[in-house]
């Protein structure tokens, strides 16, 4: 259950969210993410920071840029956890 709330904290922020649909078609750029939304480089690892301890997130570096890309291992305990409850 402590991954699950780790999961659902992520989700709780409307920056969060927004950085999920733009990871939904393509690995991005942590330059692009930064432009698009408009965050600081540290505001940005604030935020990263959290979506990838709660696994909807990966990240690999290059050069000195990081890109992320979306991680199935979140969804899928949301989806778990989800149709157990609704059941």
């Amino acid at each position: 259950m402590e991954n699950l709330a780790k999961v659902f904290k992520a989700l709780a922020d409307h920056r969060r969210l927004k950085i999920i649909e733009m990871l939904y078609c393509c690995e991005k750029c942590a330059c692009d993410l930064e432009e698009t939304l408009d965050l600081s480089q540290s505001g940005l690892s604030y935020h990263m920071k959290i979506l990838i301890e709660a696994n909807l997130v990966s990240a690999r570096s290059e050069g000195k840029w990081m890109h992320y890309q979306l991680s199935n291992t979140g969804f899928e305990q949301v989806k778990t956890f989800l149709n157990s409850v609704h059941q």
